[in-house]
């Protein structure tokens, strides 16, 4: 499309049913104004590109299955209407140029797909989607793009996800005919991010940002994913879902983030199995006091946390797809008094000056008032929490949380029907 014909549709309301989807009712006017800046500043960068296609891919949120990704467990997750958008002039010059809004433009030599070692920017990240096109014998010469993004960094709303979903729904849809489908965009967005940028997480972000509304996954064979898509009608329910910043950060954190998958293992090393769906919980309970001498107390309760958070996220999909408010939020309680009480993923060990989480869980709760629910979101330590509150009670919600945290802590989110796409 010539730019100019993307910036009269923009105007006329040409795109007005795709906004309509994947954005509130009352963003629709802003969001407009920034898809036309996005397209301003990518002509200022390339002004020889007149042909150009947009994409968009959101963030995402867990709902239910935390830290039962790595055990091969259930999870449950959904994308939200948080995105990054990216404005793209596919080209011959077998080179991937990108700007990111806020960051300095990096290049890709599609004749280099190798690993860089040592590198981990997200350059690295879009050498390795390129590498799995091309492995799956797609040819692609190269693009010019400038990408912006209001997922929020560092609130397990993963913008990394985001960007991933991006950059290989625009590879699939140009170069591909749209063949791959979203389930193998999110697995290619997962190995690009775990051999080149290093990071060995799991499936679940990115296939919650590439599938879209919400979608429950059984990891038994992490290869090969059992994705099933779910309406979370959250509206419908009468909920809004709001991403509570705890004011806390990630960083020195990372032993307290390894410690529980190690320590679940562990447990299942006891029956030589490499991972807890491996291992029957009647299995460890029949045998209780000798995995405790071997593992410690607090990998047990780590494991007893991962058996009904497994069961639970499967039991929240079921809720949410029969429109069952009161079941859904009872589950929602159940996960988050288990991640505090067994998985013990609220607070660092030893912490007593800080414990952000904690105090985000506890006034939340107050904030609540016996209505909605609240949990953990996400790893967990830090971060963000996450609540589902009745949409009549939202701003109140909104004004006592930033009240008793910080200002703009609290962020109102709702579930997005669509995963990556094209405009």
């Amino acid at each position: 499309m010539k730019i100019q014909d993307f910036q009269d549709n923009v105007t006329c309301g040409g795109f007005d049913n795709i906004f309509a989807n994947i954005y509130k009712p009352q963003d629709i006017e802003s969001q407009k104004s920034r898809y036309m800046s996005a397209v301003e500043k990518f002509t200022a960068l390339y002004p020889n590109r007149n042909d150009i296609h947009v994409y968009s891919a959101p963030g995402r949120t867990e709902i239910g299955g935390n830290h039962t990704e790595h055990q091969h467990g259930c999870v449950i997750a959904g994308a939200v209407d948080l995105d990054v958008i990216g404005v793209v002039a596919f080209h011959d010059e077998n080179i991937i140029r990108i700007k990111s809004e806020g960051y300095d433009e990096f290049a890709v030599s599609l004749d280099d797909l190798d690993v860089h070692i040592g590198e981990k920017g997200s350059s690295e990240i879009v050498r390795g989607i390129a590498a799995r096109f091309k492995d799956i014998g797609v040819e692609i010469s190269g693009f010019d793009m400038y990408t912006t993004s209001n997922v929020l960094g560092g609130s397990g709303i993963s913008s990394s996800a985001a960007f991933e979903t991006l950059i290989a729904t625009a590879i699939d849809s140009y170069y591909n005919n749209n063949q791959i489908g979203a389930v193998e965009i999110a697995k290619i967005g997962q190995a690009a991010e775990n051999e080149y940028f290093g990071k060995p997480c799991g499936l679940m972000d990115q296939t919650a940002s590439s599938v879209g509304d919400a979608v429950a996954i059984d990891f038994k064979d992490p290869a090969n994913p059992i994705v099933r898509s779910i309406n979370a009608d959250l509206t419908g329910l009468g909920l809004a879902l709001c991403i509570i910043d705890c004011g806390a950060d990630h960083a020195a954190l990372t032993n307290e983030y390894a410690s529980i998958p190690e320590e679940m293992s562990k447990v299942a090393a006891h029956f030589g199995k490499k991972v807890l769906r491996e291992v029957k919980e009647e299995d460890l309970l029949a045998d209780l006091a000798q995995v405790r001498k071997e593992a410690g107390d607090r990998a047990v309760l780590r494991a007893l946390h991962f058996y009904a958070d497994d069961r639970r996220a499967a039991e929240e999909a079921d809720a949410l797809d029969r429109k069952d408010k009161e079941a859904f939020l009872n589950l929602v309680k159940e996960s988050g008094r288990s991640s505090w009480e067994l998985l013990q993923n609220i607070t660092p060990a030893a912490a007593i000056t800080h414990q952000d989480m904690a105090v985000a869980l506890a006034v939340a709760e107050k904030a609540l008032n016996g209505k909605g629910a609240c949990r953990v979101h996400g790893g967990g330590f830090a971060g963000t929490i996450q609540a589902f509150v009745p949409v009549e009670d939202v701003c109140k919600f909104k004004k006592t949380m930033e009240t008793m945290l910080s200002e703009g802590c609290c962020h109102v989110l709702s579930i997005r029907p669509a995963g990556g796409l094209i405009l």
